[in-house]
């Protein structure tokens, strides 16, 4: 399974991006994608999943009201629209999919699969 997590960048405190990312490679199909980030100096965090059946999201508490996490499920592709965005977002975002270890719960130990990341910089 391969996935390109791509809409990165740098973006001015108050801004907004939206990152996308497409899996590819699926054999068994997947339960659920999703976003985590890790900041410099820090460990790696979730950020937002959603599950393929029925659309469940999960959200971290810092990041409700601005992120918006959707599918394209025909595309096997994720969006994450980050709206009113502040400089404790920057980060590497990641993308990551749960083909078996799905736990309910957006967690690293969910995910069977990684992108490489994408950089997003808050900063004026």
């Amino acid at each position: 399974v391969q996935l390109q997590a791509s809409g990165g960048g740098l973006v001015q405190p108050g801004g907004s991006l939206r990152l996308s990312c497409s899996a590819s490679g699926f054999v068994r199909g997947y339960i659920a994608m999703g976003w985590f980030r890790q900041a410099p100096g820090k460990q790696r965090e979730p950020v937002s999943c959603i599950t393929k059946d029925d659309g469940t999201t999960y959200y971290r508490d810092s990041v409700k009201g601005r992120f918006t996490i959707s599918m394209d499920a025909t595309k096997n592709t994720i969006y994450l629209q980050m709206n009113s965005l502040k400089a404790e977002d920057t980060a590497i975002y990641y993308c990551a999919t749960s083909v078996d270890s799905w736990l309910r719960q957006c967690y690293e130990d969910s995910m069977d699969y990684w992108g490489k990341g994408t950089l997003v910089t808050v900063s004026s």
